[in-house]
């Protein structure tokens, strides 16, 4: 999911104390989607009540969240997707399909008991289901911590935020925050910070790394447009790339023609026709300029009622984690109070 930068990408590694009194807007979708995957048992299946009902996502919302909060100081606001726009539609019939391969694989692991194949291949089949989403949403006002409903892109409301100093950096794994514009990218914001790698199957530990923008165009000697433009060639979540063309080479070609236009032939043809609507849509997304920020006040015994009583939670576990929150103070309810 998301353009490939890593092998261009400027990042610093940094401590979590760094974040001590800055706020994070949360790409919501990859958090829980990276809690799905990585919080599984033996066999490869999540987390999950008495009634099999999946766990995995409150789970890290819980204890991740209110170390962040309670430990390191870090304020945090998730940030939802809403309506995926148009030009993603082919990208998630591409992922639908993906995900039915997989399933298709893991019950011929199963049969064979290939107990490693299927492992990799059932966490391959994570879904962000709207009853999770709406879990996890349920969690976040029980525990005080505030949520936003993108009206589109999670990733580009979550920019917007750190674009208008509302939030110091966008807390995703993706990289096209930097794409819609965020000024700072934290990845693996964890107490430890895990990968998920789906071709093979396991999580890897890596310490939380910021990416400047700005250093980053500086170093690349590119624009915001070019490096959108970089992401074309690549591959985004609305176009495939150009066979051939990878991080280091787009940046190349972009350094060398300055524009998708001025390309040679070659490299410019294959590039789908709509490319100056994807180009638009990473330059000006779709966001809430008047976000509603849900929140509400820490509620102690409704996060035991609802983890505990509901979902089959250990509740000395659960009872420990609210206590890190009760010397928090109250959460921002309006745009104003949140500071960078």
């Amino acid at each position: 999911m998301g353009v490939n930068f890593t092998p261009i990408a400027v990042k610093e590694t940094i401590s979590l104390d760094r974040l001590a009194g800055r706020t994070l807007a949360v790409d919501a979708s990859i958090e829980l989607y990276q809690f799905l995957s990585i919080m599984r048992l033996p066999d490869g299946s999540p987390l999950s009540d008495g009634k099999g009902r999946v766990t995995s996502h409150l789970n890290g919302i819980l204890f991740r969240s209110t170390r962040l909060i309670s430990e390191h100081k870090a304020r945090l606001l998730y940030v939802f997707d809403g309506r995926p726009p148009a030009l993603k539609w082919r990208e998630i019939e591409k992922r639908r399909e993906a995900k039915a391969k997989a399933e298709r694989e893991y019950a011929e692991a199963v049969a064979r008991g290939d107990r490693e194949a299927a492992w990799s291949k059932v966490v391959m089949t994570t879904r962000v289901t709207r009853e999770m989403k709406e879990d996890a949403q349920r969690l976040l006002e029980l525990l005080g911590i505030p949520w936003v409903q993108a009206p589109s892109e999670g990733e580009a409301q979550a920019s917007w935020f750190a674009k208008e100093g509302k939030a110091w950096a966008v807390s995703s794994k993706d990289y096209d925050s930097l794409l819609f514009g965020a000024p700072r990218l934290a990845r693996f914001v964890g107490i430890k910070g895990r990968e998920f790698l789906p071709s093979r199957g396991v999580s890897r530990i890596v310490p939380p790394e910021v990416i400047d923008l700005a250093v980053m165009l500086r170093e690349l000697g590119l624009t915001r447009r070019q490096l959108i433009e970089a992401a074309i060639l690549v591959g985004t979540d609305f176009n495939e790339g150009v066979r051939g063309v990878g991080p280091k080479t787009a940046v190349k070609l972009l350094r060398e023609h300055g524009s998708l236009e001025a390309l040679p032939a070659k490299i410019r043809d294959p590039l789908p026709p709509n490319v100056d609507e994807i180009r638009g849509y990473f330059l000006e997304p779709e966001v809430d300029a008047s976000p509603e920020i849900r929140t509400a006040r820490l509620d102690p015994e409704g996060v035991v009622r609802f983890l505990v009583d509901e979902r089959g939670f250990t509740s000395d576990r659960v009872r420990a984690a609210v206590e890190r929150l009760r010397d928090v103070g109250p959460a921002p309810t309006t745009l104003d109070d949140f500071p960078p």
